[in-house]
């Protein structure tokens, strides 16, 4: 079992012409944590990917694991296992021929592609041609190949994409088994938020290859107010004001107050009176919160390149 390596992004800027697709771009995935690389289609999320594994040369700035970078390091299959592509493979070569020629060729133990097939929940399918797998096989079959290096660090572009709400629930408890029994360093990419919502740490949120928003998940999900339920909501309105605090009625008869501290609340409705029939922290809305992070920022000029820019 190999832990996870520090990837370090710092000041990645990628021009193709006068196209800016990653605009000085910084930001750290730590080992042990399962990090959501997030943006709209066109945000530049898989440049960078494409930068941090040596395949697209930065006009500057760097990216690194654990200080060194991809094309440096002395066991790239055992440092780090990405899956860029599910479609990598040739259609009429079976699953198991598949990862047993990148197995071959990095002097992997053959023993390991059918350890790999079984955890990735594929070896029914093990001798069936590539080319009919359906696109959830083929993410399976992609993970397979990138974890055949057993390596610390863990890369993957959009993940869950074809998987059925089966397989989303599998990929979930992998990546965390991953992350937290065997500390690896896990960077995820997707264009959807509430589809890593309840995988992720951390995220990184770009919009037009510019940052926009990083952190933990969990300070995401503030910031949404206080709920609170009482047979005189008008009444209860009346004394939050009186202590500057304001509340709005909410769809189903219950308030929502601009603050995230339920002692205040509680105060005012005892001061009035008034029973608590609910009272709870309430939840951001974290969609609506990454569109508006991700729709305002174009800073792009001049037409993009023709490929190779998600």
């Amino acid at each position: 079992m190999t832990s996870g390596g520090r990837i370090e992004i710092t000041g990645l800027t990628k021009r193709f012409g006068s196209f800016v697709a990653v605009d000085d771009l910084t930001f750290t995935v730590e080992p042990g944590r399962i990090t959501g690389f997030l943006g709209p289609n066109g945000a530049g999320k898989t440049t960078t990917l494409r930068m941090l594994l040596g395949l697209v040369s930065p006009t500057s700035g760097s990216a690194t694991i654990d200080g060194t970078a991809y094309q440096d390091l002395a066991d790239p299959l055992g440092t780090v296992g990405a899956a860029l592509e599910a479609t990598n493979f040739h259609p009429g070569r079976s699953g198991r021929d598949h990862l047993r020629v990148l197995a071959t060729a990095a002097g992997i133990p053959i023993a390991r592609v059918d350890e790999m097939l079984e955890m990735t929940g594929i070896p029914a399918f093990a001798r069936r041609r590539a080319g009919t797998y359906s696109l959830g096989m083929r993410q399976r079959l992609a993970l397979a190949a990138a974890l055949l290096g057993d390596p610390g660090v863990l890369i993957l572009d959009e993940p869950a994409n074809g998987l059925d709400p089966e397989g989303i629930h599998w990929l979930r408890g992998f990546l965390r088994h991953l992350s937290t029994d065997q500390h690896k360093t896990i960077l995820v990419s997707s264009h959807l938020l509430q589809e890593v919502e309840q995988t992720v740490d951390d995220v990184v949120i770009i919009a037009n290859g510019v940052l926009v928003k990083q952190g933990a998940m969990a300070d995401m999900r503030g910031g949404g107010g206080a709920v609170v339920r009482t047979p005189d909501p008008a009444r209860l309105s009346e004394a939050l004001a009186g202590r500057g605090l304001t509340a709005t009625p909410g769809s189903d008869g219950e308030l929502v107050v601009g603050t995230e501290d339920l002692r205040l609340v509680g105060e005012a409705a005892h001061e009035a009176g008034l029973p608590v029939w609910q009272l709870s922290r309430k939840a951001a809305d974290l969609e609506e919160l990454f569109l508006e992070l991700t729709s305002g920022t174009n800073r792009n000029l001049g037409p993009g390149p023709t490929e190779g820019v998600a």
